[in-house]
């Protein structure tokens, strides 16, 4: 079977990619077609199934393109992936659909249906579990929710705080004062709220209490009203620190607690807090749970490899 697809000479560049790689990573996804360059378009060859999918694939990344976003293997990849999962009309309505802004101005928006999915559940439920695979957006999507909550005075401050568990390593004593000891392990999170406020105004805020980022076990005792916490790496607390943490949720306040069950680094084979409470709060009103998969990574493409190699063998 033959299909031709006509585009603009404008578009050309983007689509194709330097030295044609997209057109040949799209060739790698759908081994069965040939994609040519026609004199307005391009031209594609194979079986009838392959080729129509093909052609629906081409037409949703050139209205990306045509919506300003560029195009790069791991977003032919999203975008063949919603197809298959018969999501294609949510492509273009979530890359045109800014959820936040960067210091900088770059749109933050969904590129995965499990990530839409993610933030809907966020914005719709006061506490909400994030569970998936690393490189799904989970921290970077819910500090970008938290900013633009702080932004639009529907929050008076954002606090976001992880457990102080090593990675299977044994670190020793940590030089310096307390904020110089927790550093290493809040840093992933000093990234993202700099990245979406600028790191001068970032600094600011944090010196006026309006952004507090903690280990989990400053949360004890305390009552947190009005704001935006985000729990980060939950698979290493305990089911006693998360039942703690939780139950700190104060009036006006939204909870995001995010984690990865497979990648747990608790001693002795500890439950985790995570995976305990996940299960327990799962038929609770007002408590959501978003559960992504290697399908919603966006990191470098061998990201969603090591996943699924991982996954497989466990």
């Amino acid at each position: 079977m033959q299909k031709t697809i006509t585009i603009t000479k404008n578009i050309l560049p983007t689509l194709f990619g330097s030295f044609d790689k997209n057109l040949k990573f799209i060739e790698e996804l759908l081994p069965t077609v040939r994609i040519t360059q026609t004199a307005d378009g391009l031209n594609i060859e194979g079986d009838s199934k392959t080729c129509s999918h093909c052609m629906r694939l081409l037409e949703k990344l050139i209205a990306l393109i045509e919506a300003g976003e560029p195009i790069n293997s791991a977003r032919i990849r999203q975008v063949e992936q919603m197809l298959i999962d018969k999501r294609g009309d949510d492509v273009v309505p979530m890359a045109s659909t800014n959820i936040a802004v960067t210091a900088k101005g770059r749109p933050i928006v969904c590129k995965t249906g499990g990530q839409r999915d993610y933030v809907d559940k966020i914005k719709a439920n006061p506490l909400t579990f994030g569970i998936g695979p690393a490189g799904t957006g989970k921290t970077f999507l819910a500090v970008a929710l938290a900013t633009t909550a702080l932004k639009q005075k529907l929050v008076e401050r954002i606090i976001l705080t992880r457990p102080a568990i090593e990675a299977g390593e044994k670190l020793g004593f940590l030089p310096g004062d307390m904020t110089q000891k927790v550093d290493p392990y809040l840093r992933p999170l000093f990234d993202a709220l700099g990245e979406m406020l600028g790191q001068e105004n970032f600094l600011k805020l944090v010196e006026r209490g309006t952004i507090e980022v903690a280990p989990l076990a400053f949360m004890r005792g305390r009552t947190l009203s009005n704001a935006f916490i985000i729990l980060d790496e939950a698979q290493n607390t305990t089911a006693n620190q998360m039942k703690m943490f939780l139950t700190r949720m104060g009036f006006n306040s939204k909870m995001v607690v995010n984690g990865d069950i497979t990648q747990i680094d608790l001693p002795d084979k500890q439950t985790s807090g995570l995976a305990h409470a996940s299960h327990i709060l799962k038929d609770i009103q007002g408590i959501a749970i978003a559960r992504l998969t290697e399908k919603d990574i966006v990191r470098h493409e061998l990201v969603q490899r090591i996943v699924q190699a991982y996954e497989s063998k466990l």
